[in-house]
């Protein structure tokens, strides 16, 4: 059929051009970027892979960075550890030195005394020893605020690695019987919360039976932060020297404030103000702060803490058969150190093939996504050759089909 008005060859010639143009736009944009999905259009299924895998990637180079902050605090903890071996043996070569009936009672005394100041001294470590600004080896670190780190080795949730970190103290749990708010319960909740106002009342601390709160560790959890006081000798010898009624609440008085000033910090991001009243101990959040639920785990509670190297908190070395015990009971402590060091060595070994391991998979899912995602730039440069020449060969013959017409004038000369 000849005609003029309907150019059937130029439309055809401009549809490929169309196509074509749209294709050369494709390769051009894989050459330019590297990806050979740049749209969900180029390869809808392929971008959900390949978003998924980037998910996976990027979780498992987090879980690696994981697993290496987890060894670097397991280390800062085995490192005071070793100190504390290091203590635990020289007190007991001192209890050896000390059974010996070379030694007379002046002589013990001296030597004690330098054992009571190494104990003090594994105290005080276990107390303060800190990994980005947390106490890590005094029963408050960790996963629920018991001493169990929960370390995130995987790109997923439950992919975890848990290790328990021991509470190195000395302190014994607390007497029944020594304090009404505690109880000698170590687990009992007894800071009350009334109206949103946290209050820990602390009149019974001023016990006849002061002797045995020496050592005692009172841990306070307030909004998820827990803080704790240790009863030094000097508490003790304070309030027991004392005669004025005012002077015996010295030591709920100082309990009270020492737990003030660790608590005295922002909370769960809100303004709370921790003050003292008398013996007791009054944490009011502001008017914006998150109300505090009587019982909710985590918000409110208090309770006697025991260390686990407790067998030693009595311990001296002021006679033969005093040095006997203490030399039991070191050897019991040391076996508690030795496994707790065991443990955190077997960790850190687990961790670093853990990181191993993550870093592998990490890799071939990398190289997985590659495969899917990145342009083949062999491909694609013979693709982008191809389509130039078509689009050249669209372009002659779009001219070929608009010069097509001029051959129905041939038909009215």
């Amino acid at each position: 059929m000849t005609a003029i008005n309907t150019n059937t060859g130029s439309l055809y010639a401009q549809q490929a051009m169309s196509t074509n143009a749209r294709s050369l736009a494709t390769v051009m944009q894989q050459l330019s970027t590297g990806k050979r999905i740049n749209n969900a259009v180029d390869d809808v299924a392929g971008m959900a892979i390949s978003t998924r895998l980037t998910s996976q990637i990027r979780g498992l180079n987090q879980a690696v960075r994981n697993a290496n902050d987890g060894i670097s605090l397991i280390q800062t903890a085995e490192g005071a550890t070793e100190q504390i071996t290091n203590m635990l043996q020289r007190m007991r070569e001192l209890a050896v030195q000390s059974s010996n009936d070379t030694n007379n009672d002046r002589d013990r005394s001296f030597l004690d005394g330098e054992f009571q100041q190494l104990k003090q001294e594994i105290d005080r470590i276990g107390q303060n020893t800190q990994w980005n600004g947390a106490n890590i080896l005094d029963g408050t670190g960790g996963n629920g605020l018991d001493g169990t780190y929960a370390f995130q080795v995987g790109a997923n949730t439950n992919q975890t690695i848990e290790i328990y970190l021991p509470n190195m103290q000395t302190a014994p749990a607390a007497d029944s019987g020594d304090y009404a708010a505690v109880n000698g319960s170590p687990t009992q909740t007894a800071l009350t919360v009334t109206g949103g106002v946290a209050t820990l009342d602390l009149a019974s601390l001023d016990s006849a039976d002061l002797p045995s709160s020496l050592g005692v560790v009172i841990q306070v959890t307030f909004a998820g932060k827990a803080v704790q006081y240790k009863i030094t000798q000097d508490d003790i010898d304070r309030v027991a020297a004392a005669t004025a009624i005012s002077t015996q609440q010295d030591l709920s008085v100082t309990v009270a404030n020492a737990l003030k000033e660790k608590l005295d910090v922002p909370l769960w991001n809100d303004s709370y103000t921790p003050s003292v009243s008398g013996k007791t101990l009054v944490v009011t959040p502001a008017a914006n702060a998150t109300a505090l639920t009587t019982g909710a785990t985590g918000n409110a509670s208090v309770k006697t803490v025991r260390g686990d190297l407790y067998q030693v908190a009595a311990s001296d070395i002021t006679s033969a058969s005093n040095a006997y015990t203490a030399l039991q009971n070191i050897d019991s402590v040391l076996q508690t150190v030795n496994a707790a060091r065991s443990n955190m060595g077997a960790i850190i070994s687990r961790l670093q093939f853990a990181s191993d391991n993550l870093f592998s998979v990490m890799t071939k899912a990398t190289e997985s996504r590659s495969r899917i995602e990145d342009t083949d730039y062999s491909q694609a440069t013979t693709e982008l050759a191809k389509r130039n020449i078509i689009q050249q060969a669209a372009q002659a013959m779009l001219a070929q089909a608009n010069q097509a017409p001029q051959l129905v004038l041939q038909l009215l000369k």
